[in-house]
């Protein structure tokens, strides 16, 4: 199984949620979204635990099963596809969610996440928490 992590998963991951575990557990290849680090290192910044929570990314970003996702010119094209879909279903999602599908649906995986919002997009492949 190849997953892709919107943010809440990782946070559920961080403080041990056993759903979250046995996801990364079962997990061939997990791939972190550009955009989940930058909300992940935002929400570091405004709590009180950042530098721990930092360290704690780092470490998992080293593993190698895992992988930073970048959005390229393709993500685009997939991203104005779904802005297009939500938009004629009046489905409107956050923007970055939406990014983070693109991506999702760009490399052909599936998402663990538990923002009910995902459900617009029938293609996308759910890891429901």
């Amino acid at each position: 199984m190849r997953i892709t992590l919107d943010t809440n998963c990782y946070v559920d991951f961080a403080k041990g949620d056993k759903a979250a575990v046995e996801a990364f557990r079962r997990a061939q290849e997990i791939f972190v979204p550009l955009i989940v680090l930058a909300e992940l290192r935002a929400g570091f910044l405004h709590g009180t635990r950042g530098p721990e929570n930092e360290r704690s990314l780092v470490k998992f970003l080293n593993s190698p099963r895992v992988s930073v996702l970048y959005p390229d010119e393709d993500t685009t094209h997939h991203y104005a596809r779904i802005f297009l879909q939500l938009r004629r279903q009046g489905t409107p999602i956050p923007t970055n969610d939406l990014w983070i599908a693109a991506l999702v649906i760009q490399h052909k995986l599936i998402l663990c996440a538990r923002d009910r919002h995902f459900d617009h997009l029938p293609q996308i492949p759910m890891f429901n928490m």
